[in-house]
């Protein structure tokens, strides 16, 4: 007689004391995986038929010469890897859902939800290709429309390189002005936020003049206190801004109103993590005997600042972007010195490359912040 510990020695990781009832009530939901199995595939031969047809559409509308060679060829070969990716996994999709279905029909149930996990993977993952395909196809159509038009007037990678030393220079001002204004918001943001949570009613008239500092300078766009404070101090003849040079003068007074801006926003962030800290942290170190100060210097502010530090890095990144609204009042940064080559050279491209050296810090600023993010949120739920 053949007990379930024999039979399971011929057929390892089998369920084999499953009953026939439940292997009946299983059976229709692997079945049911060849339905959007057979969707996705369908899905993926048209993303084939779609991203060829883009590739031809666009490679036949846009003339390749000179510097648009390489645009072209970068975009046609993202087309066809996306012609060719797609219906590979609709095929591994639909191939494992049969096999799911398969060794769902023999009883063997683990081996058949892995593989209907992994079609359902390979399916989603047509999904996104399809996706890029789309938006890729759409760069390519505005790229190829009238005659590759668009290309030309912000694209062309001749402009770019003729204006790079000028534009380059231009942003090593946008770096001073960050680097400066960066400081400042930082200690500056930090005082407010630590005068809001001042405790009692001798605080009181602080902490309203604090209240309304962040309620303003929040509510009023970044462009128009730049431009009130570089033009309405320089038109004033303020005395400590007025003995300095005019260079000087301007660049001091874009990153005041910087630092005023973004002090409002970052106050806020700073707050938060001051109001995250609980109160027994606080009790403790007072019955310690350290003073008010000490307790915020020594125990509240390092936690704060370390579980904030995330959210300062993303206002970072939108400072360094926003120093070019120095442009506006004359300061000849990297976009004031690519509107001055767009003037010359009837073309929007430097504009475009003013651009990339922008994203040639935000984009590392942003990873960094996820980084940041990923391992905060390990340490909370106890990893390494």
């Amino acid at each position: 007689m053949t007990t379930p510990a024999s039979e399971g020695s011929d057929a390892p990781g089998r369920l084999l004391a499953t009953p026939d009832a439940t292997r009946r009530r299983a059976l229709p939901a692997f079945r049911g995986n060849l339905g959007p199995a057979t969707g996705f595939l369908l899905a993926a031969l048209g993303v084939l038929a779609f991203t060829w047809w883009a590739l031809w559409t666009y490679t036949d509308s846009v003339q390749v010469t000179g510097t648009g060679l390489t645009t072209v060829r970068v975009v046609a070969v993202v087309l066809a890897g996306l012609a060719v990716s797609a219906p590979i996994y609709g095929v591994l999709g639909f191939v494992r859902a049969l096999r799911a279905r398969s060794a769902a029909g023999r009883g063997d149930l683990p081996r058949a939800r892995m593989l209907a996990e992994d079609a359902r993977d390979a399916m989603w993952f047509v999904v996104g290709l399809g996706l890029t395909a789309l938006a890729v196809g759409f760069l390519a159509y505005l790229l190829s429309a009238n005659g590759g038009a668009l290309r030309r007037v912000m694209f062309d990678w001749d402009y770019m390189w003729r204006g790079r030393t000028a534009l380059w220079r231009g942003f090593l001002l946008n770096v001073k002005i960050f680097a400066v204004a960066q400081v400042l918001v930082l200690v500056w943001a930090l005082i407010v936020a630590v005068v809001r949570m001042l405790p009692g009613r001798a605080c009181a008239p602080v902490r309203w003049l604090a209240i309304v500092y962040t309620d303003l300078f929040r509510g009023i766009p970044a462009i128009i206190v730049i431009y009130l404070i570089v033009l309405g101090f320089g038109l004033a003849g303020v005395p400590f801004f007025d003995s300095m040079s005019k260079d000087n003068q301007i660049f001091w007074l874009v990153v005041l109103a910087l630092t005023l801006v973004y002090g409002a926003y970052v106050a806020e962030v700073y707050r938060a993590g001051l109001e995250s800290i609980h109160w027994s942290q606080t009790a403790a170190a007072r019955s310690l005997g350290l003073s008010q100060w000490q307790t915020l210097r020594y125990v509240v502010i390092p936690q704060a600042v370390r579980r904030v530090m995330p959210p300062l890095l993303n206002d970072a990144v939108a400072l360094q972007k926003d120093t070019a609204l120095a442009s506006i009042v004359g300061v000849v940064e990297v976009l004031g010195t690519a509107q001055l080559l767009k003037n010359r050279y009837f073309n929007l491209s430097p504009v475009t490359a003013s651009a990339l050296f922008f994203l040639a810090i935000t984009i590392p600023f942003t990873r960094l912040v996820d980084h940041l993010i990923a391992r905060d949120r390990r340490r909370t739920q106890g990893g390494s």
